[in-house]
């Protein structure tokens, strides 16, 4: 075996979307891969063939990663694949080119251009199309223009590319840029007569829709505001041959994020009041009756967090978590350390389908046959098929990796942190470990912060543990898989979950003897990274640290970020004008004078999320003071820096980690 690399992800495979055929007999997936030398990911279309087993790669082209079934035996996919299109993208023209591909064979065909960018795209019939599409308030519609108006709009956008006019708040949003004025519209497009027609206005943004199964009516999820986006949203019900559109819900009551058809008289929805526990609260699922227009909670007692919340570095592309299919819901819960796969029907009634630990990424089910993309036994995706209560590996991937590299196992330790609270984490001890001698060690902590660690494979952990350090993790209080009450850290960032973090690393080193306590290393991203802004000016345990895409300053995180506005608010309980001491209490900011650790700042100019002036902020405060600091920015990359980032960026990053532990713990 020899030991895993800091670049072997360049070779792993990821995998996402899986979605059967009609009539069930395929099913297709996406597969991912880098490519160093461009500096990009090469995405392709796959088949597995129900009845043989078979699985074979469906396109070649490295640029197909969403698709639809048209029929039994064709597959509908956007692509630009030619570059006469590739001179029109570039010029700023909105289209969308569609191909369909048989999967017995044959080349991709052109099937038609949406003359807007497409998303989401569902078939009502050969003829009909339901999208989304982004819509500019201040850019004019140019699908309805002629080649002369088109002409002067493409050049009188290029020139306001140096103007940004911000209106609302949010203004901008981590992975799509600025959004002051902008929405997510639905529109119908029709094959025959090549047009487009609108079905919402340029105020509301929809976020999640859904056809019924006669397809002749549509449920969608949207925000329908100015100035200020709300946290509520509303459900509206739309019926495509008489244009009636109805609001279904009372606004400002819930934030929905889920709803389908679940009969074609009754809807079912995911929501949540965020009256207990914020904006973190688990929501809960609503029965529609549409003949009597009442909404009903159908699981008034759950508490469980319905997403796949298990973190991992080894995974790309987006998959559905919720599905209607043969009137029950399927969806993915995280309960304590892994994700698992359920389904519910309409009188609230929950059956677990695939409850092995590890992590549930995709799924399609249909009468015979259930499929899902996942994580097992510290191996990277694959496609697994159910066959009963066992799970059936159909894919190999990533098998090499486990055939060729040496994985460090995770040890369990449990920890009381508190009376009658108890904390769960893992050691991973070095590959190579060598009774009685000593070892550097790194913790890590997750982001969220209501997410959590399980047992599936984390290449950077994998790395380090190859590299000669011990990794330890762990899910304190504010982790999400037990509940809101675990989960609630409202008011108390930095100080319940800080007392966790110390007692279990405490634990650690005292049943870990090998771990050589004076070189300790911290390091975590987003909440990870406020906890480690928040450690080193707490304590000097810790030799070196290195804080990612961080919160140092929660009163300018209120005005500058994308979710600042309400997330601070619900978070801190307060705002920078009624108890700005209290923001500057839990800011890691404040105790920066207190600092003596190393510390590398990673931080990505394009991250909304935690922007770039809250690692600025941190990093001058450390020089200021005369502590060893680095900071290093990455241009063009996003809060999603090391979960989907350029390769050579994600190699960059994990690079510049490693030699700044190395520097100060070896």
């Amino acid at each position: 075996m020899e030991n895993i690399r800091i670049d072997d992800f360049k070779d792993y495979s990821f995998l996402s979307d899986i979605e059967h055929s009609p009539d069930g007999c395929h099913a297709c997936f996406a597969v991912h891969k880098m490519d160093m030398d461009e500096n990009k990911y090469l995405s392709n279309l796959w088949v597995y063939s129900s009845k043989d087993g078979r699985v074979f790669q469906l396109t070649s082209l490295d640029s197909e990663r969403s698709f639809i079934w048209m029929d039994d035996e064709t597959i509908l996919f956007p692509d630009i694949r030619n570059e006469k299109d590739k001179e029109k993208v570039e010029k700023g023209e909105d289209f969308t080119q569609y191909y369909q591909i048989g999967i017995n064979g044959g080349e991709a065909l052109k099937s038609f251009r949406i003359p807007r960018k497409a998303s989401s795209i569902k078939m009502i019939d050969e003829n009909t199309y339901l999208f989304a599409s982004p819509y500019n308030a201040f850019e004019n519609e140019s699908y309805i223009l002629d080649d002369n108006e088109r002409d002067k709009e493409l050049k009188r956008r290029k020139e306001e590319k140096d103007y940004e006019v911000l209106e609302e708040i949010p203004f901008w949003s981590n992975g799509r840029g600025f959004i002051s004025k902008k929405r997510s519209r639905l529109y119908l497009y029709c094959r025959d007569t090549k047009s487009i027609a609108p079905i919402t206005d340029e105020n509301i943004s929809v976020l999640d829709f859904n056809l019924n199964e006669k397809k002749d009516k549509i449920v969608f999820i949207a925000n329908g505001f100015e100035g200020i986006m709300p946290r509520t949203n509303d459900i509206y019900l739309y019926d495509i041959k008489s244009k009636d559109m109805k609001k279904l819900t009372e606004s400002g009551k819930l934030e929905y994020e889920f709803a389908g058809f679940i009969s074609e008289s009754k809807l079912i929805l995911l929501g949540s009041d965020l009256k207990r526990y914020g904006v973190i609260e688990n929501k809960k699922f609503y029965i529609v009756d549409l003949n009597e227009c009442k909404i009903k909670c159908i699981t008034p007692e759950l508490d469980k967090s319905i997403w796949n919340s298990v973190g991992s570095d080894c995974r790309y592309g987006s998959s559905a978590s919720m599905k209607v299919i043969d009137g029950h819901l399927y969806f993915i819960t995280t309960e304590v350390d892994s994700s698992y796969l359920n389904s519910i029907d309409e009188n609230g009634v929950i059956k677990r389908i695939i409850g092995k630990k590890g992590s549930v990424d995709a799924y399609s089910i249909n009468n015979s046959e259930s499929l899902f993309i996942g994580m097992r036994d510290l191996g990277l995706q694959e496609l697994y098929k159910l066959e009963g209560e066992n799970e059936v590996r159909i894919t190999g991937f990533n098998a090499w990796v486990h055939d060729k590299r040496s994985i460090a196992p995770l040890e369990k330790i449990s920890v009381e942190t508190a009376p009658g609270v108890v904390i769960h984490g893992w050691v991973i001890k070095p590959v190579d470990f060598v009774e009685g001698k000593k070892y550097p060690a790194i913790l890590d902590i997750h982001g969220g912060p209501k997410t959590v660690y399980g047992e599936v494979f984390f290449h950077e952990m994998q790395y380090w543990a190859n590299h000669g350090y011990a990794v330890f993790i762990c899910n304190p209080r504010g982790s999400d898989g037990r509940g809101n009450d675990f989960a609630d850290l409202r008011c108390k960032y930095g100080t319940i979950d800080y007392e966790d973090i110390m007692k279990f690393t405490d634990a650690v080193l005292e049943k870990y003897s090998f771990i050589d306590s004076e070189r300790i290393g911290v390091t975590g991203g987003s909440y990870g990274g406020f906890m480690t802004n928040w450690i080193i000016g707490h304590t000097d345990r810790f030799k070196a640290a290195a804080s990612q895409r961080s919160i140092s300053n929660w009163i300018s995180k209120f005005c500058t970020t994308d979710i600042g506005y309400f997330f601070v608010d619900d978070q801190q309980g307060a705002t920078p004008w009624n108890n700005e001491e209290k923001l500057w209490w839990h800011s890691p900011l404040r105790y920066a004078d207190k600092v003596k650790t190393p510390t590398l700042f990673i931080h990505s100019d394009e991250d909304y999320r935690c922007w770039l002036a809250e690692g600025i902020q941190m990093f001058t405060a450390l020089k200021y003071h005369g502590v060893a600091a680095r900071l290093c920015m990455f241009r063009g990359e996003n809060h999603e820096l090391s979960r989907s980032g350029k390769p050579k960026h994600r190699l960059r990053r994990l690079k510049e980690m490693t030699d700044w532990f190395d520097k100060y713990l070896k």
